[in-house]
């Protein structure tokens, strides 16, 4: 059987490989999906993925899938880990992490002002896949960020520099890295902060994306993927931002939410309402992502169980403590009895409320010679849509209700989505691999995408 494309998944645990067809047309259809168990610990994520695509030829009933192209996704071998160095931590810094963030990386260190010895030392406990270095608007401040650069060249890592600072940096930038043999290592990108109150992040996004596919193969595990491998690699969380920034140009502003077994992801693409931007303190990305690390469904879901207490808990499912503990320590990971169904629905209404208030922006009233009401965070208000993928808003029977919950629960003090907002689910919970598709084909990605989510 022939297929025009397969795009892998390759996750931490599971790899799953998606099939499409007639992408050249009018009508591009999705066809099957395979699965299989990731397999970096045993050196070569290959093996994994050669058992999906087998996998998927049986739930084909096909011998064999020839197809024109494998696409990828990657969180395998950690994902994209990333550390984040700029100038002052309310500007440069928070727009080189909103790029970050972004561009679908995990960040396991962020750093405002000049580097210190434990900072570096920390740097080289990470061992990051990129570091991102920012700091001055253009023409304003230089010596942070060349004090950084310079740091970080003479780190014994041979690992990818991303410099996105003070545009008249970037000569003396380039120096210093030639000075330390390690020019091929650095990439110069537009300021991400070129001016007070304005962000520029979407160039960083485009090359943090560019950087991680070409340096992924040297993640442990990794080394062999462009073995089968041929058309784009990016980040899993950057795929279902690519997605959703595609959608949104179609159907408007949206946010989707990904609640995971470990985490909760939440990309928003809106630039908000006049009426709050005419208040807000601070500018925020048109495209944003934020990951909630302690809200999770199964690794986590002792961290939610205590958010909302076991007792409350317990009576909500109509059990005793006692029980409730032992239905934990039965679940693994995929709820199989109405009881676990019941409990994991607790669970993802818990993470999808919570995640949605942190990424939220609020009011905040400041007291002086005027009392004065202004805006702070990212404004939701003017979304249109909320978008549910990942396995929990996929599956659980209550997913339409849970994202409802979420205007629900504004008290009025948050910039949370109305009540007037739709609700769409990834159906065949494919947005991630809709999202690098849209890197070749946008088009049959945007049809394949309102299908799944049955937007006409």
């Amino acid at each position: 059987m022939k297929v025009d494309v397969l795009v892998a998944e390759i996750g931490s645990t599971t790899t799953v490989v998606n099939a499409f067809v007639g992408l050249d047309t009018e009508d591009p259809h999705f066809i099957g999906q395979g699965q299989w168990s990731t397999t970096v610990l045993e050196g070569d994520v290959n093996i994994g993925l050669a058992n999906a695509i087998k996998d998927l030829e049986a739930n084909l009933e096909v011998e064999s899938l020839e197809y024109d192209e494998l696409l990828a996704t990657s969180s395998a071998a950690g994902g994209l880990k990333m550390t984040v160095h700029g100038l002052v931590y309310d500007m440069t810094v928070k727009a080189a992490k909103e790029a970050a963030l972004g561009a679908g990386a995990n960040l396991h260190m962020v750093t405002a002002g000049k580097l210190r010895r434990t900072d570096l030392a920390k740097i080289m406990e990470i061992s990051p896949n990129i570091i991102l270095v920012a700091g001055g608007v253009d023409y304003g401040e230089r010596d942070t960020a060349l004090y950084n650069a310079e740091a970080i060249a003479k780190l014994p890592l041979e690992v990818p520099v991303i410099y996105g600072g003070n545009v008249e940096n970037q000569e003396e930038v380039r120096l210093i890295f030639r000075e330390y043999g390690k020019e091929e290592l650095l990439y110069l990108v537009d300021n991400v902060y070129p001016k007070i109150d304005t962000l520029n992040v979407e160039p960083t996004r485009k090359v943090i994306q560019d950087v991680f596919e070409e340096h992924i193969t040297h993640a442990p595990g990794m080394s062999r993927v462009r073995e089968l491998v041929s058309g784009p690699i990016i980040p899993t969380p950057g795929a279902v931002m690519e997605a959703s920034k595609i959608l949104k140009e179609d159907i408007g502003d949206l946010i989707t939410i990904d609640v995971g077994g470990a985490t909760t992801d939440i990309h928003s693409v809106t630039a908000g309402t006049d009426e709050i931007n005419r208040i807000l303190l601070d500018p925020e990305p048109e495209a944003k992502r934020t990951v909630e690390g302690d809200l999770g469904v199964y690794v986590n879901m002792e961290n939610i169980v205590g958010m909302i207490g076991r007792e409350k808990l317990g009576e909500k499912l109509a059990l005793t403590v006692d029980k409730l503990e032992e239905l934990m320590l039965e679940y693994k990971a995929i709820p199989k009895t109405k009881k676990e169904l019941e409990f994991v629905e607790k669970l993802t209404c818990t993470a999808v409320k919570i995640s949605a208030d942190r990424h939220a922006g609020g009011f905040k009233t400041y007291f002086g010679g005027t009392t004065r009401t202004l805006a702070v965070g990212k404004d939701l208000t003017g979304v249109k849509w909320i978008v549910g993928t990942g396995g929990a808003l996929t599956r659980l029977p209550a997913r339409r209700e849970i994202l409802k919950k979420i205007a629900l629960s504004n008290k009025g003090d948050k910039l949370l989505p109305t009540s007037e907002a739709s609700i769409a689910i990834d159906n065949d919970y494919i947005m991630a691999s809709l999202g690098v598709l849209s890197k070749v084909n946008k088009e049959a990605a945007l049809i394949l995408l309102k299908r799944s989510l049955e937007i006409d």
